[in-house]
């Protein structure tokens, strides 16, 4: 096996993030779910965007933010997303190779507009978004490069584009092709609504070997495997996938695979100022290190680090030197 010339290459959902503040008046007053991700059309995007305070654009996506944090990291990371040649879809580009994320996805010159989520960020630091899909939901198997997926050490698959047939074919081609170059292949559930729609699709690709390594929060787990019993659900997940790492908020985060638990306890924050990225920063730590070969500790240790760090400011792109942080904290990347 050849050595990877990427340490993590990710498949998702290419959105531009709008971030604004808001109160929860706004939110009751728009019929929006406090804490939810709700899709929306393309009408409904620009109602809410026009009816929302001043606004941060920034390249996002939950597979988008992923990666971004791996570069943040030091390591060489990719993203294969889809974009239309647009306003929005030029401001994605530019940014998330400023990141240092090699993106090469070609746009498309028609069709639906460039994806955004409208994130609005209450006083508690909850944030409630509303997304329209657009342009993301047209990745397709041709926007799969069979070189670039086989030349990464991991390929990172994002639940949320488990819908679209063409995606969903794209996503088990680029399984095959890391699978046949001997690397690993990622998945997170991304979302408890995700995990409702397709509960049997996952757990197939977990059984059947689709998926080596899970990520997934509590909320996530259990609907996985639909109890509210934590530990009967992890009792299932050792059964049913390789390796599993799973987000617990407050009380911390574990790995499992087989008869293996490590468990570390959350970084401490001192103020949670916005929660957008938190799952998807701590899954860019874990996915560093384990590139990396570190023990499973280490590596939730610096995914921990990574999410405390981005849930102390608003966006889910870091405003400090990840690398210099975990260096800080006595971690190495």
């Amino acid at each position: 096996m050849t050595a990877p010339r990427l340490d993590v290459l990710g498949f998702g959902n290419a959105i531009v993030d709008v971030l604004a503040r808001t109160e929860d008046d706004f939110l009751l007053a728009h019929d929006m779910r406090k804490g939810g991700m709700t899709l929306i059309d393309e009408a409904r995007a620009e109602a809410v965007y026009a009816a929302m305070g001043p606004g941060v654009e920034v390249s996002g996506g939950s597979a988008a933010n992923t990666i971004a944090g791996v570069a943040a990291l030091g390591g060489r990371a990719g993203f294969v997303g889809k974009v239309k040649d647009d306003g929005l879809g030029s401001i994605f580009g530019h940014d998330i190779r400023a990141a240092g994320v090699a993106f090469a996805t070609p746009s498309a010159a028609d069709g639906p507009a460039t994806a955004r989520c409208l994130i609005l960020v209450s006083p508690d630091g909850e944030r409630t978004m509303n997304t329209y899909l657009g342009a993301a939901q047209n990745l397709s198997p041709a926007d799969v490069d069979a070189d670039t997926v086989a030349g990464a050490a991991i390929t990172y698959l994002e639940g949320y584009l488990w819908d679209p047939p063409a995606a969903k074919e794209a996503f088990l081609k680029a399984a095959g092709i890391a699978h046949a170059a001997g690397r690993t292949v990622s998945l997170t559930l991304s979302d408890a609504f995700c995990v409702d729609r397709y509960r049997a699709e996952f757990l197939k690709l977990m059984r059947e070997g689709t998926v080596d390594l899970l990520f997934a929060n509590e909320g996530e787990l259990k609907s996985l495997y639909e109890t509210a019993d934590f530990d009967a659900a992890l009792a299932q997940l050792r059964q049913d996938v390789r390796r599993a790492v799973v987000t617990r908020s407050e009380k911390g985060a574990l790995s499992v695979s087989g008869s293996d638990l490590v468990e570390v306890p959350a970084h401490p924050v001192e103020r949670v100022v916005d929660t957008t990225g938190a799952g998807d920063l701590f899954a860019a730590g874990y996915l560093h290190g384990h590139a990396q070969g570190f023990a499973p500790a280490d590596s939730l240790k610096l995914g921990a680090l990574c999410a405390a760090e981005i849930i102390s400011h608003m966006g889910a792109r870091s405003e400090r030197s990840l690398k210099d942080l975990a260096q800080e904290n006595g971690l190495r990347v």
